[in-house]
């Protein structure tokens, strides 16, 4: 009889190695498919990375947009911004090597960055869709009421409690050995409670506000297609109002939904036990989440006429030609 102890353990059930399960060690080069992957999600990375710049160089260089609402949207770029330069590669590294099969202290530090930054860009998605109702629902009092002492409180609320949070996962991760059954701080964050309080609470409170504002752009549209009933040029203009804001809240909420929910769910299933999610599964919705930091500035900026006359200034290097930062901004919306 063979000697078990000399046996070698493989497992080829990872996409881009033959993983030793003894030692951990990879076995083999990587396989073009994985190859492909790395060259996928750098491009996705360095779209994310120059998408949130363009955001933060127009809000910064630009004193047209220097608004409460876009200091918020700037707040979500540098927080998006770290996603894709921070996050997506030390991602890639760990999904294409040891981190699945053989968890550690670098593991839990890209975890720890993961939910750090997600959790901030979903807060700050939050806090947007506030400011967004006040802007719609209470124009009159939108300026008392959002100002800039506000926007700075959001800022520092959406920023301090993913680090909290993210902080005590790292240490939750590190002392696992002394921490196994009645460590309340490591049920919080595995349990549904961390879910329910970092993801589900803050879906709820903008899917209530975006159907709030929807329904007075309705009500805002029917006004004027009222007013203006024997005019047919206002009752489209009114149509296509209408028409705008049931397109733009069905991007916000959607892209978000879809990007995000998944993951969330997942994560749900085997917090509460009820099923064995596979580790490849967790991979790609956790891939999923993460490019909705990618698809931000597309919903939040590129959206805008005025955001868009800054990029073309930006990217046809106007800017260093003279100093444009007083430019009136282009606004056709």
């Amino acid at each position: 009889l063979r000697n078990p102890l000399n046996r070698t353990f493989i497992d080829d059930t990872h996409p881009c190695y033959r993983i030793n399960t003894i030692s951990s060690t990879v076995k083999r080069n990587p396989s073009t498919l994985c190859v492909l992957f790395c060259i996928f999600i750098s491009s996705v990375s360095a779209v994310t990375v120059l998408g949130n710049l363009l955001v933060i160089i127009s809000i910064i260089y630009f004193q047209q947009l220097h608004t409460p609402t876009n200091f918020l949207i700037l707040s979500l770029a540098v927080t998006d911004l770290l996603v894709g330069f921070v996050v997506f590669p030390l991602n890639m590294e760990f999904s294409a090597t040891s981190c699945l099969h053989s968890p550690n202290v670098l593991c839990n530090v890209r975890n720890s960055f993961d939910i750090t930054l997600s959790t901030a860009s979903i807060l700050h998605m939050c806090c947007i869709s506030i400011d967004r109702y006040y802007a719609v629902c209470q124009p009159l009092t939108y300026r008392n009421k959002i100002n800039g002492h506000v926007v700075v409180i959001m800022i520092v609320i959406s920023w301090c409690t993913p680090v909290f949070v993210a902080v005590g996962y790292l240490f939750v991760g590190l002392s696992s050995e002394n921490c196994q059954e009645n460590c309340a701080l490591g049920f919080l964050l595995t349990s549904g409670l961390g879910s329910l309080f970092l993801f589900y609470l803050p879906v709820i409170i903008m899917l209530s506000i975006y159907l709030k504002i929807f329904l007075v752009a309705q009500k805002q549209a029917r006004s004027i297609q009222n007013t203006n009933c024997h005019s047919k040029k206002k009752g489209l203009t009114a149509r296509k109002v209408e028409g705008k804001a049931t397109r733009t809240l069905a991007i916000v909420m959607g892209v978000f939904l879809i990007c995000l929910s998944p993951f969330f769910l997942c994560l749900a299933a085997e917090s509460l036990g009820s099923s064995f999610v596979p580790v490849e599964v967790f991979e790609t919705v956790a891939w999923l989440a993460l490019f909705n930091s990618m698809l931000n500035p597309f919903i939040y900026a590129f959206f805008y006429s005025w955001f868009r006359s800054a990029f073309r200034l930006i990217l046809s290097g106007k800017i260093f030609q003279g100093n444009c930062s007083n430019s009136k901004l282009m606004y056709n919306e």
